[in-house]
């Protein structure tokens, strides 16, 4: 799979499941707009992606804020000519029992997971479209499709996100864009790593593979539905969860 020519940004790319995406579209030959707010992690991860051969331009990023979103997109498409590829992967958690949940956990937990998708999806489906090409891939998760105690204002951006999907392949498909979703099971990443030991090993007895997966699981399956082999693939989600989940 080669995506040589193309431009792909990644939001949230300076850390976890971001920076996988962002190395494997790298490494397939993308030129990579890193999207984030930790500078310094964007800047170490475009001088590896340099020193790979490639090609990635750091742009500081909060996806909470509407008029960054703006101001960031525009500034892609001057410096890198359009975007082909669009990962929303950017996301944050404010864990607690719905009782017991604050307004603005709710709200700062769908507006980055869930609103910023949709700001970026517009602010990048105009260069698309212009080319008549195009591939948004959202970072969802197995706990927008099964939801989770303690979680539900993740859960819910993150099935909100599915649905997002969904209307977006039925609004693009004819202009030759594609978009599809992936759904992370349990995968070990900054997120991941404060959970108990004992929660851990719970989940991995749930898991018919038998192990945690990797940040670069999750980006294979982004960087194959980026690419011109899953031409015919829209609307999708493709589940990522070593079987944690079926069906």
């Amino acid at each position: 799979m080669t995506l040589s020519g193309r431009v792909a940004l990644v939001t949230g790319a300076s850390q976890g499941i971001g920076r996988a995406c962002a190395l494997k579209l790298a490494q397939s030959g993308a030129a990579m707009a890193l999207a984030a707010r930790g500078q310094e992690k964007l800047q170490t991860l475009a001088d590896e992606v340099a020193a790979a051969g490639g090609k990635a331009v750091v742009f500081p990023l909060d996806v909470g804020d509407e008029e960054q979103i703006k101001s960031t997109f525009k500034a892609v498409i001057t410096q890198l000519g359009k975007i082909d590829i669009l990962v929303n992967n950017a996301g944050i958690t404010r864990d607690q029992l719905l009782m017991r949940m604050k307004r603005a956990d709710w709200d700062a937990v769908l507006n980055t997971n869930l609103t910023s998708a949709y700001l970026c999806t517009q602010q990048a489906i105009g260069s698309m479209l212009k080319q008549r090409w195009g591939r948004i891939v959202n970072i969802t998760s197995i706990f927008g499709q099964m939801g989770q105690a303690g979680q539900a204002n993740y859960a819910a951006s993150k099935a909100g996100l599915i649905g997002l999907t969904m209307a977006m392949a039925r609004e693009v498909g004819s202009r030759n864009i594609t978009c599809n979703a992936v759904a992370p099971g349990f995968i070990e990443t900054a997120m991941t790593s404060g959970l108990a030991d004992d929660f851990k090993q719970d989940a991995v007895k749930m898991i018919p593979l038998g192990r945690v997966g990797t940040p670069e699981d999750v980006a294979n399956a982004v960087a194959f539905l980026a690419s011109e082999e899953a031409s015919y693939i829209t609307g999708h989600v493709l589940n990522v969860n070593g079987g944690m989940l079926m069906g």
